[in-house]
Parts: structure tokens; sequence; C-alpha cells
């Protein structure tokens, strides 16, 4: 078995054993002295529930779902990172960061990026889909008794697509290190129409606001628009064959309509990623997950999930 594939068996058990009676003893084997969660899954529900009394959702959030079930679907591996995406399943029982049981089925994608270190998970960074959650369980973010809306906290880290460009033409070539080049010039100011010849788009970023966009019209209102001085920051690119996952911050001002809202003037920073697929060179397809409710949060629009449409689950 390579490094690498060892590196992603690591990720994989670290998932598989979770509400398991083996977890702690897997955990203790797979993971690092000092293990670090940079960021949970649900980290704006849980922000914004913090000190609201409310019932812990327990280990892995299985007192809110105690029949959860995660699906990997893909993972990848570059150096000392692996990528994980998978899809929680469960049925709502339990109060989860201050909303009650609804008795309703979930079905959310959520992803880990990990850090291995002599062959153990020194770090793990999560971003599940909230906005999902919160369309299919029917309900909105609950308040705060304060009356206050904690914002995310984009990571610190990265650089602009030119000087990522720059520094990944500085590395040994290859078929994976063109792909990097080729996903990292999407991010500049002026890519490369020939990149993305006959590119297919799985998914949008923002795919519930999309959704929404769609069904009155003002798709046209999308982020390039609402954010016209919009200049992303990539904070890492994981090559593996004809993969290629990009992390990055769309960074920008709202200063025109965001698929219908009206422009807030904030300086906005969310977290994103895209997951890029190749055949022979020429790139293909994508799909794109992004910190939705973050971005709410920052535009003070959560009233925005309730004009959604409806997600037909449970």
């Amino acid at each position: 078995m390579t490094a690498l594939e060892r590196n992603k068996e690591a990720v994989r058990r670290f998932k598989q054993c979770q509400g398991t009676t083996d977890q702690a003893a897997v955990m203790r084997e797979i993971l690092a002295p000092g293990y670090k969660r940079l960021r949970a899954g649900m980290a704006n529900l849980a922000a914004n529930a913090e000190g609201q009394n409310f019932p812990s959702p327990g280990n892995g959030l299985r007192a809110a779902f105690p029949d959860r079930v995660d699906v990997i679907e893909d993972v990848i591996a570059e150096g000392d990172r692996v990528g994980m995406i998978w899809r929680l399943q469960a049925t709502h029982r339990g109060n989860l960061f201050g909303i009650p049981a609804t008795g309703k089925r979930l079905d959310i994608w959520e992803i880990g990026i990990f850090r291995i270190t002599d062959g153990k998970i020194a770090t793990g960074w999560f971003m599940a889909d909230e906005v999902g959650v919160l369309r299919q369980l029917g309900v909105n973010l609950p308040p705060r008794s304060d009356g206050r809306r904690v914002m995310p906290e984009p990571p610190a880290t990265g650089e602009f697509a030119e000087e990522a460009v720059r520094i990944l033409e500085t590395a040994a070539p290859g078929v994976e290190q063109r792909n990097k080049i080729i996903v990292a010039r999407s991010k500049t100011a002026s890519p490369p129409p020939a990149d993305r010849a006959r590119h297919k788009l799985r998914q949008w970023g923002m795919q519930h606001m999309r959704d929404y966009a769609e069904a009155n019209g003002v798709a046209h209102l999308e982020p390039m628009h609402a954010f016209p001085d919009r200049r992303d920051h990539i904070t890492g690119l994981i090559g593996e064959d004809d993969r290629v996952w990009m992390l990055f911050n769309l960074r920008g001002t709202n200063t025109e309509s965001f698929y219908g809202l009206p422009p807030t003037g904030c300086r906005v920073e969310m977290a994103e990623i895209g997951r890029i697929k190749f055949d022979g060179g020429r790139w293909t397809e994508s799909w794109y997950y992004a910190d939705g409710l973050g971005m709410l949060l920052q535009l003070d629009a959560l009233h925005f999930i309730d004009a959604m449409p409806k997600v037909p689950f449970g």
C-alpha cells in the first residue's frame, strides 16, 4: 500500500468508525497527539446556538440524528492532505442547535479536508450543507436570546490566483501539476476560455440560492454580478490522477443585487470548494460547494431561506 493509500485509509476509518462500539479505539489509533478540528461541519449552526442552553446534539450529532448513516462518495489525496465527501443521511429525532425534533429525513453533503502526519490525522476541517439542513427540516436558523448573529471566520491563508499559478509553475511538471495550473487560472482576472471547453457544471456553489433564482427569473444576478470587485483567494489544491479539488474563499463587496437581494455594501468572505474532472487534458466537469449559510449571515439575509423552494424530504 502506498503512502497516499494509507492516508486515504486512515480518513476512511475516521468516518466509518463513528457511531460504532470501536470508535474510541480506532480514534486512538488514527488520530495524532494534539489532533485539532479546525472547523466543525455545522459551524454556523453551532456558533449561533452557543450559550442558548439548548440540549447538546451529542457526539457526531447522534442525539439529534440517532440513525445517522454517512455514505462516502469520493476521496482524493496528495502529499499530506486528504479530501473526502460523504452524504449524511438521518432522521431528525432530537434537538439540533435549538431546532426541536421534526421527524423529517435529512440527506445532505459534507466535506472534510484532513492533514496527515506520520500516518495519523493531525487536523480536520469540515463543512456541511447547513442551508440544506434548514431547507429539508423546513425551518430557519433559531434566533439567539441575545439577538446576535455570529459570522463565520474563513481561514487567513492562501494566495490570490495569479500568485498561486506562479508558484505552481515553478514545481516539477506533470499531468496533475498541469491540471492544477488550469484550475488555478480559472480564478485569475482573465482565465483562458479554452481551459473549460465543453465544461459541464454539475452543481453551483450556492445551489440552494441558485434554485430560488431560477424559480424567480433572477439567475442573471449571480455572484459575479453581485460582487463586481470579487477576487477569490485560493487556500489549497489537491490533485490526483484526472481530478483536482480547489479550496478557495470568495471575497468581494456586495454592491449589486444578489439573486434579487438588495445590495448591502457589505464586504464578505465565504469558503468554497470546487471538484474538477479532466479527460485527456480537457476540463470536462465541475461541482462546487460553498458556505451558503455563512454568506447569508454576512448579508443579514436569513429570510432568503424562507423564500427558497421547498425540498421534498420526509
